[in-house]
């Protein structure tokens, strides 16, 4: 991860609590001690005061209970704690060191907006007047004009965080696609998502059945002995009715996509891939003349929600992964049947932690997805399931795919389709480099648990995709939104 570890522990401690008291049916008497309870004091243990970080616990207590920071709620999952944003440096340039403070002023010459003016020992910039166009810092000869890239801006693919006149970093609403990449690149922690916690908390305790939905990223993530019969097991210990993987979800979808791409193939048209909301946010909010491009095949996670609630209407379905733009495709894109909470791996570990429940080394013997929907969790995978499902039902195309591999090469390939200069049929989109496996939530890092991820699939049991969707009944649900 690239934020500092102690931002880190210090969510993990709020949320641990908030699930804690919320088991216990205590959360509305012991929110407001919580700040307190976690930074005793009399001495700070991160910033200037323990005053200060009692303010950033409280708006973490209050991000952990799904509520928005400002009073006016603006919608989105994804909030900034101004009180800890306000530790990073409002101007975009700075003078080093490194300035000579030489005669030629050539800094000075260059900027056209009078931001930067001489200082005893070097040069000078006015954050008030600096527009940060940049021409001051290639005027430089010794290189001594620094460009600062506040991680979150610099991270977001789409320019959605802008800051205002007191440094605080601003997310525009209108362009962010919810991706969550600010969150985990911030080393303030100062940016964080809402969560469900105490919903799925009050519904696991309640009478109705809630059934968990694991994102097929997650094989791997914990280690080649924590296979998906652990995350079965540990989630009906901690309540829940049952857990199903998200796998089978992708070979549902793949079944759907499959027979889309097919007809649009032969009438000529282009398509993307609508499984990834992170993208389909991109489409709807940047390029929305493309909008009629987007498969209306719905997400794995939304089948399986479906096809659960098909059997019991009043069943509660919770996503569990490493995507927090799955948060949006359940509160913006409003789609019937869909999930109803999504949990990030921190905070079911929350829950799991609250019951003091923990994932065990099982068998990796439950499978109800074929590889190819194990693989949905990579980027290609969708690409690599619906080629196979064509193969497997003797409709064989010669499809280009163009694998959009993370935001950028996302944005490169919607350029190229809306300029009507796309060489490909289809665009497979994912926001995420590597796919959903390098989501911001992401436990380890892909790199670190390939190995793991690659061993568990590989003792998968070969199945093809057209035989795994006779065992479910497909004709009980819509595929489509």
């Amino acid at each position: 991860m690239n934020a500092d570890e102690s931002v880190i522990q210090m969510k993990h401690d709020v949320l641990d609590l908030v699930a804690k008291y919320a088991f216990e049916g205590i959360l509305e008497e012991k929110r407001d001690f919580i700040p307190t309870e976690l930074i005793p004091g009399p001495i700070a243990k991160y910033r200037c005061c323990i005053y200060k970080e009692r303010e950033i616990i409280r708006q973490r207590v209050k991000l952990a209970e799904g509520k928005a920071l400002e009073q006016e709620d603006d919608g989105n999952v994804i909030q900034v704690i101004g009180t800890a944003c306000e530790e990073c440096p409002i101007s975009s340039y700075v003078v080093t060191q490194n300035c000579q403070n030489c005669l030629g002023k050539g800094c000075i010459n260059a900027c056209k907006f009078d931001a930067i003016h001489p200082g005893i020992k070097q040069s000078e910039i006015d954050p008030n007047k600096c527009k940060e166009c940049g021409q001051c810092a290639k005027a430089c000869p010794y290189n001594a004009i620094a460009h600062l890239k506040r991680p979150c801006k610099f991270s977001c693919p789409v320019d959605a965080i802008t800051y205002n006149e007191y440094g605080i970093s601003v997310i525009d609403n209108e362009k962010c696609i919810r991706c969550g990449q600010c969150i985990h690149k911030c080393p303030f922690g100062a940016i964080g998502s809402r969560t469900s916690i105490v919903e799925v908390i009050e519904a696991i305790k309640s009478d109705k059945k809630v059934y968990a939905m694991v994102a097929p990223a997650t094989e791997g993530q914990y280690g080649a002995d924590i296979t998906m019969k652990s995350w079965k097991n540990a989630c009906k210990e901690v309540g829940f009715t049952d857990m199903i993987e998200v796998g089978l979800g992708g070979d549902m979808t793949t079944f759907s996509e499959g027979e889309e791409w097919l007809e649009a193939y032969h009438e000529g048209e282009k398509k993307t891939t609508s499984c990834c909301p992170g993208f389909v946010n991109m489409i709807r909010k940047h390029y929305p003349e493309l909008a009629d491009k987007i498969s209306t095949t719905v997400s794995p996670m939304c089948a399986i929600s479906r096809m659960i609630k098909a059997k019991d209407p009043e069943a509660v379905t919770v996503f569990v992964g490493p995507c927090i733009a799955k948060k949006s495709e359940v509160k913006d894109q409003e789609i019937e049947g869909n999930a109803d909470y999504v949990l990030a791996y921190s905070e079911l570990e929350a829950i799991f932690k609250a019951k003091e429940v923990k994932l065990e080394p099982a068998e990796n013997d439950y499978q109800e997805s074929t590889v190819f929907g194990k693989r949905y969790g990579n980027s290609g995978g969708v690409t690599a399931s619906v080629l196979e499902y064509m193969k497997e039902t003797d409709q064989e195309i010669d499809a280009k795919v163009c694998k959009a591999n993370g935001a950028a090469e996302c944005k490169k390939a919607l350029l190229m389709l809306r300029a009507g200069r796309l060489p490909e049929d289809f665009i497979e989109g994912m926001a995420c480099e590597g796919g959903c496996v390098g989501g911001p939530s992401q436990f380890k890092e892909p790199r670190l648990s390939k190995k793991n991820r690659d061993q568990l699939i590989s003792e998968a049991k070969e199945c093809s995709i057209v035989d795994n969707l006779k065992n479910y009944d497909m004709d009980s649900f819509s595929m489509h939104r």
